[in-house]
């Protein structure tokens, strides 16, 4: 637990750092901050154990999902340059912004009771809503934060609804006693704990951007400041699929006929919606958005087989997932910089043209990054699609499988259009030049994704 409390002093001092005259030193005391929060995060390797009177639960796994979100938020964070590049920006609010998310996201991700969950939604997601609406002369940008903002505080009420149904039913706001007292609750009861969990999951579900309560997604994917959309996409989604994951592994195992039916239909829902949807998009970021609820159709399949190693799959598929999303995003936040529509960085798909005459460098990133979204094998994302497609069948889900690859089929059709752009088409801007610093982030990210492709035990095996 030690990270959450690195991070909530950090933060602060993130924050008086601002007053000084220089912001130099803004980006490299976050990344500093954020290096220690993932290096302490460690030391209960190995040593489970309750913190804050029990209502965190510290374990190997919560460590893992730590893990990336640190990883992949220092990444994200090395890529921003400080905000240097923009006059109208407050650095030091946004860096600490994002570490008092990371708290919020850490706690969904080793929560004991029901309380500390709804406080780490909570955190995490209001930082979200300020940071999506942070450029506030983009129009489209507050739209998305209002969008957001009520979305979100609906999705709020539901899922306090749900946990007070629990707590009503169960007399405890513990997810290990309530799995106990399950069994031997009286059929009265029964009803208000189906209610719970329905609402608990769809609380939790938004927060992920599952299909049917992702309508959010794209608009606020599209109008957010680019390097909070890959925060967003990334380590909200891994926090989210840890929370969900521990609340049924826990407290719901003798639910599973009952929820299975509900996740199962949201799964199909949010595989079919999106990579339909996705075909038609011409802004990349859109494209990733419905990418994105697409992912969190596949990241339940694991959800539904709920084996002993479907939380290494659900692991596995974050890392690979937010490892090639920070490498899109990267790439397009270089390219967008480079060509302007009606004053903004253009972010269609149109503006990857000929990329790998422009920067070969990025042109490789980007094919590697598209191709481990795709699933296609020497890539991460294959053994991340692998996993979860085989702890789906452990339940006898063939039939969903046949609709998963499907889907998948149709997600090579919209992950080759940047490909298509980059490799096929002619140049309209010239050259582009990537700072020696955002090439070596950039390259980290494309060669774990390949590493994990071609040895995904290296992660795997770990636990």
């Amino acid at each position: 637990m030690y990270p959450i409390i690195i991070l909530s002093i950090t933060g602060l001092i993130t924050l008086f750092l601002g007053f000084m005259k220089s912001k130099k030193i803004l980006l490299p005391a976050t990344l500093l901050f954020t290096l220690l929060a993932f290096l302490s995060n460690f030391y209960d390797w190995n040593k489970p154990g309750y913190y804050f009177y029990d209502m965190l639960h510290a374990s190997n796994l919560s460590i893992i999902f730590t893990s990336i979100i640190l990883l992949s938020a220092f990444l994200i964070m090395a890529m921003t340059r400080g905000f240097l590049d923009d006059e109208h920006a407050q650095p030091a609010e946004y860096f600490a912004l994002l570490q008092f998310s990371l708290v919020g996201a850490i706690m969904m991700t080793c929560y004991e009771n029901l309380i500390m969950l709804f406080i780490g939604v909570e955190i995490l997601s209001v930082s979200m809503y300020i940071l999506t609406g942070s450029d506030k002369r983009n129009l489209r940008g507050n739209e998305a934060a209002l969008k957001y903002f009520l979305m979100g505080a609906f999705a709020t009420g539901i899922l306090l609804f749900g946990m007070a149904m629990i707590y009503g039913a169960n007399g405890t706001f513990n997810i290990s006693d309530a799995n106990g007292v399950l069994s031997q609750t009286n059929i009265p009861r029964l009803p208000f704990i189906f209610i719970g969990v329905t609402m608990l999951l769809i609380g939790l579900l938004f927060k992920v951007s599952a299909a049917p309560f992702h309508f959010w997604t794209p608009d606020v994917y599209e109008g957010a400041p680019t390097i909070f959309t890959a925060f967003m996409s990334t380590i909200v989604k891994t926090a989210g699929f840890a929370a969900i994951y521990r609340i049924l592994s826990v407290s719901f195992t003798q639910l599973y006929d009952f929820w299975w039916v509900m996740v199962i239909v949201i799964a199909i829902l949010s595989l079919l919606i999106s990579n339909i949807s996705a075909i038609k998009q011409e802004s990349f970021k859109r494209m990733l958005a419905f990418s994105s609820i697409s992912h969190a159709g596949y990241m339940l399949l694991a959800i539904i087989g709920l084996s002993n190693k479907s939380d290494m799959s659900i692991a596995f598929y974050s890392l690979a997932y937010s490892l090639a999303t920070i490498s899109a995003f990267g790439v397009l936040m270089v390219v967008s910089k480079e060509k302007l529509l009606n004053g903004r960085p253009d972010e269609r798909i149109s503006v990857f043209d000929g990329l790998a005459k422009r920067n070969g460098f990025l042109g490789v990133v980007l094919v590697i990054s598209m191709l481990s979204l795709a699933g296609i094998p020497l890539t991460a994302g294959f053994w991340g699609k692998f996993y979860v497609f085989a702890d789906a069948t452990s339940r006898g889900g063939i039939w969903i499988l046949v609709i998963a690859v499907l889907m998948s089929a149709v997600g090579i059709y919209y992950y080759f259009k940047p490909i298509i752009a980059a490799y096929m088409k002619e140049p309209e801007e010239k050259n582009i030049a990537v700072t020696p610093f955002f090439k070596i982030i950039l390259g980290f990210t494309t060669v774990c994704s390949i590493l994990l492709g071609v040895l995904p035990n290296l992660v795997r095996g770990l636990w």
